[in-house]
C-alpha cells in the first residue's frame, strides 16, 4: 500500500503487508510508523504482519565528495520546464505562472494526493526553500529521502531510521540505472552486512521469505470498507 491520508493507514493497517512511503525526516518517519501499526488491532493484525519501506535514493561515492560531484551532474540535466511541471503535479496545482526564484506559494488543499502536496509544502517551509530549488531537491527522490555521501554515511541514516522503529526496510530507489543500483550493491551492501543489518544469503525464494512476514491468517477479511 502507498498513502499517507488516514483512510490510506486504515487501509494498510487492515490489509497491507508492506507499505510504501515517503518521510523527510526521523520523527516524521517514526511517527508515522507508530502510528499506522498502532492501528492495526483494531483489524485483528499484530504489526509484526506490517513492513513499513520508505523510499530512499542514495546517491553515493567513495568519498564524500565524489557524492556530491555525482549529485550536482544529475542536478544539471534536469529541465526548468520538467522540474517545475512535475512539482505542480506533486502539489495538484499549476506552478508556472510563478517566479521559479520567489517563494511556493500558499496553496489550496489538492483532491489528489493529499499526503505528497503537504510533504512538498512542509519541506519548503522547513527550509525556505524556493519554487527551483524545491523541484530540484524533489526531481530525482520525487519526495522520497535523499541521501548524498559515503557508503558509511548513507548506512548511518538507514540504521537510525530501522533502530528508532522508523522503517522495518528500504526502498531502494537508484539515481540511475544500472550505474547507481551497481554502486549501492558494491559499496552499501557491504557496509550493511558489516554492521549485521543485511543477510549474507537468502534464505527462501519468495518475496514473503525475503521479508521475514508470515503467511495472512486464514480467514481474514478483506473485505471493503463501508
Amino acid at each position: 500500500q502507498a498513502g499517507s491520508s488516514g483512510p490510506g493507514k486504515d487501509l494498510a493497517a487492515r490489509t497491507a503487508e508492506i507499505v510504501f512511503t515517503a518521510n523527510q525526516t526521523l520523527d516524521e518517519a517514526v511517527e508515522f510508523s507508530r502510528d499506522l501499526k498502532g492501528r492495526m488491532a483494531r483489524f485483528g493484525r499484530s504489526p509484526d504482519d506490517l513492513k513499513v519501506m520508505p523510499g530512499l535514493f542514495p546517491v553515493v561515492g567513495r568519498t564524500e565528495s565524489e557524492a556530491r560531484d555525482k549529485f550536482e551532474e544529475l542536478q544539471a540535466l534536469i529541465d526548468p520546464v520538467v522540474g517545475l511541471a512535475l512539482l505542480s503535479r506533486m502539489v495538484g496545482h499549476d506552478l508556472s505562472g510563478f517566479d521559479p526564484d520567489g517563494p511556493v506559494p500558499e496553496l489550496p488543499a489538492t483532491e489528489g494526493a493529499k499526503s505528497r502536496q503537504q510533504l512538498m509544502l512542509d519541506l519548503a517551509r522547513r527550509e525556505g526553500l524556493s519554487l527551483r530549488q524545491l523541484y530540484l531537491r524533489i526531481a530525482g527522490a520525487r519526495g522520497h529521502s535523499q541521501i548524498v555521501g559515503t557508503p558509511a554515511q548513507i548506512v548511518d541514516e538507514m540504521e537510525a531510521r530501522f533502530r528508532a522503529g522508523g522503517a522495518d526496510g528500504f526502498n531502494i530507489m537508484p539515481p540511475t540505472l544500472p550505474g547507481g543500483l551497481d554502486d549501492f550493491i558494491a559499496l552499501v551492501l557491504p557496509e550493511l552486512r558489516r554492521r549485521g543489518l543485511f543477510r549474507n544469503q537468502y534464505e527462501g525464494r519468495t518475496l514473503r521469505a525475503h521479508l521475514g512476514s508470515r503467511p495472512p491468517a486464514a480467514g481474514r477479511s478483506a473485505k471493503a470498507p463501508a
